[in-house]
């Protein structure tokens, strides 16, 4: 075998004598031949491999060679072009996928930062980075309209006199509200929806689903303190069923001075959500609200920052955090946070709370700290005219205007959010 490998360099040689050559050698790492062909492969410079568990060989030649041609296209010299590469086919062999396993560059610094795990598939660092750092689409300026409720909408249609069976084809015609506001306010690249996916929010998720726009799909059983999960007591074998493009949403009623046995059940269960996202590959968005008895006025903010720490300090990383609105200097203690935390966060967003129209819009004025991506609201547009079309007084159409111009006044507020800061300064 070591006679043919050296035939076959020699004859690569005689057709490309100004060539360098490299030669992979599995663990042992690989050697560059920039003269002549030595008549042993051990007598050429070697640069060491990584030394890992092997999972699956798949893609580890492409991964190998891309880290390589990357590094000297970026000037680096041999070696420093060759530990890269090395270190990029070991890293895809420790994984069960080809492709998809390609590390970026983030976890590449992590990698020779000297905090890895030997082990690994066991590095959940480098797993997260994996996650967060590949390519993915951008959000920014999200504006999102908010009708995953369930209990609500059935309480709207009992207080009407109907059936709750008119609820999916009331939530089908708030995508077409969603859709509205898109088209007339040009949110290509900046609508989402928060829709269920049971018997209320299907065919309206479906039909979100595969548009282009951010669409989050609730996991909670609404209500439930401590937090329970709607329709399954396997959330990690739900997940493995959904599109990785719905972001996996989930409202939990916790404050960190709850009583230990809730707070530790409540954390359990949200633990469990954390690694079932990272094994089915989608985003997480964690919604907090502490309990209204346990926040007197003016310690929202700080209950809900302590609330976030914690979590941290459990080691859940969620993508998304959705947030009540916070004065200036909570928006600030949390992008501080974040950045000492995971300053891979995609952000916060602001929740309603079925609060009125024009609080909402105003209290966007104090969400320019660019930590903040935008809005999900959801009572506050479509509460009131989804009674009146329950109760006949206002048609299809007419519903759909209604929620439309409701959206439309929180796109065009969060839009000058920054204008209204000014004025109010």
């Amino acid at each position: 075998m070591a006679d043919d490998i050296i035939a076959s360099l020699r004859a690569v040689r005689a057709l490309c004598p100004g060539a360098t050559l490299v030669v992979k050698r599995g663990a042992l790492g690989c050697c560059v031949i920039e003269g002549d062909v030595p008549n042993d492969i051990d007598a050429a410079p070697t640069y060491r491999g990584e030394r890992v568990e092997v999972l699956n060989v798949l893609g580890a030649g492409d991964a190998f060679l891309s880290g390589l041609m990357a590094s000297l296209l970026q000037g680096k010299d041999w070696a420093e072009s060759t530990k890269v590469a090395n270190a990029c086919g070991a890293i895809v062999v420790s994984r069960h996928a080809c492709s998809a396993a390609m590390p970026t560059p983030a976890e590449l610094a992590h990698w020779f930062g000297g905090n890895r795990n030997p082990k690994v598939d066991a590095d959940e660092q480098l797993a997260h980075l994996h996650r967060v750092t590949a390519a993915r689409p951008s959000w920014q300026d999200l504006c999102v309209m908010a009708f995953d409720h369930r209990s609500q909408f059935y309480d709207i249609a009992r207080a009407a006199g109907v059936s709750d069976a008119r609820v999916p084809a009331l939530k089908q015609l708030l995508v077409k509200a969603a859709e509205q506001v898109k088209s007339s306010r040009q949110l290509q690249g900046h609508t989402g929806v928060l829709i269920d996916g049971g018997d209320y929010g299907r065919d309206a998720l479906a039909s979100a689903t595969g548009r282009g726009w951010w669409v989050g799909r609730p996991v909670e059983l609404p209500g439930s303190r401590p937090l329970r999960f709607d329709g399954t007591r396997s959330v990690g074998s739900a997940l493995i069923h959904w599109p990785t493009e719905q972001v996996v949403k989930c409202l939990v009623h916790y404050h960190p001075d709850d009583a230990y046995e809730l707070r530790l059940a409540q954390e359990q269960k949200v633990l469990e959500l954390w690694e079932a996202t990272r094994e089915s590959g989608n985003e997480l968005l964690l919604e907090i609200i502490p309990p209204k008895s346990m926040t007197p006025d003016g310690t929202a903010d700080a209950a809900v920052l302590r609330a976030v720490k914690r979590f941290y300090n459990l080691g859940v990383k969620p993508e998304w955090w959705k947030l009540a609105p916070m004065q200036e200097q909570g928006w600030r203690d949390l992008e501080a946070l974040i950045a000492e935390r995971d300053r891979h966060c995609r952000g916060a967003v602001i929740l309603g709370l079925n609060q009125p129209l024009d609080f909402l819009a105003s209290s966007f004025a104090n969400a320019t700290n660019p930590i903040v991506k935008g809005f999900m609201v959801g009572r506050t547009l479509w509460a009131d005219a989804s009674l009146k079309w329950f109760k006949g007084e206002m048609d299809d159409t007419a519903l759909v205007d209604e929620v439309a111009r409701n959206f439309a006044v929180l796109v065009d507020a969060w839009r000058n959010r920054h204008s209204a800061q000014r004025a109010a300064a």
